[in-house]
């Protein structure tokens, strides 16, 4: 099997256990309280409110919207990411080895690494009201030096499901175009989550634990996320 057709099977098996849900039940939007995120966005960056601004400009929901908004939405907020954001590994900017920062502390900063933008991403995309079911924190393993380099280090991307689809769009702090997984070879997927669960492997198969039992770092960043106004 080619490297392109394992990609394109192997996001399409991490989307079967997403479409079991049927978009017929779909959960409402997160939200974010802006004034409690106001908050304590001015006590860590004050000279950055106009950032802030922007972005919550960028991302209140509309009155109505349906799934054709959707890509005008992500085109948006990643373009948004690109502009404002320069990357930065943790080891330099916190001084560890891998640390999940919140929307509050990359609009703060202005640096993160790929963690911190699918979270802000997906965070954005989901308080403008795309459904969790449609979306996926993804760990993949990125070729270096070419879409089939025997050289990969681990990264994260946003996947978006469009409704009725098995290829997901990837959403990448690495490029800034929006592309369908068979486009990216480079990527091999291992495994992905979202605030319902944990989606192991790319056979599709949900973990009987949630994502945020799983995995730690997840965790805590849903609570400081939590703590800053954001709710899930």
């Amino acid at each position: 099997m080619s490297g392109k057709k394992r990609n394109i099977v192997a996001f399409s098996c991490l989307t079967l256990s997403l479409l079991h849900f049927a978009f017929g039940s779909l959960a409402p939007a997160g939200r974010i309280n802006f004034e409690k995120f106001q908050a304590y966005f001015q006590s860590m960056a004050a000279a950055n409110m106009q950032l802030l601004a922007s972005w919550r400009a960028l991302i209140e929901p509309p009155v109505l919207a349906g799934n054709a908004d959707h890509l005008q939405w992500l085109a948006e907020v990643n373009a948004f990411a690109h502009q404002h954001f320069t990357y930065a590994e943790d080891k330099v900017q916190f001084g560890q080895e891998d640390y999940w920062a919140s929307p509050a502390e990359l609009l703060a900063s202005r640096l993160g690494d790929c963690e911190d933008w699918a979270i802000f991403n997906y965070i954005s995309l989901r308080h403008m009201g795309i459904p969790e079911q449609q979306m996926r924190l993804v760990y993949v393993r990125a070729a270096i030096g070419g879409a089939y380099s025997s050289i990969s280090q681990a990264h994260m991307i946003l996947a978006y499901y469009p409704a009725g689809a098995l290829e997901p769009l990837i959403i990448d702090s690495l490029i800034t175009d929006i592309l369908p997984a068979s486009q990216r070879p480079d990527l091999t997927p291992v495994f992905s989550f979202n605030a319902e669960g944990l989606w192991v492997g790319t056979s599709g198969q949900k973990s009987r634990q949630s994502s945020s039992a799983r995995l730690s770092h997840w965790r805590e960043v849903i609570a400081r996320m939590q703590a800053q106004g954001l709710s899930f």
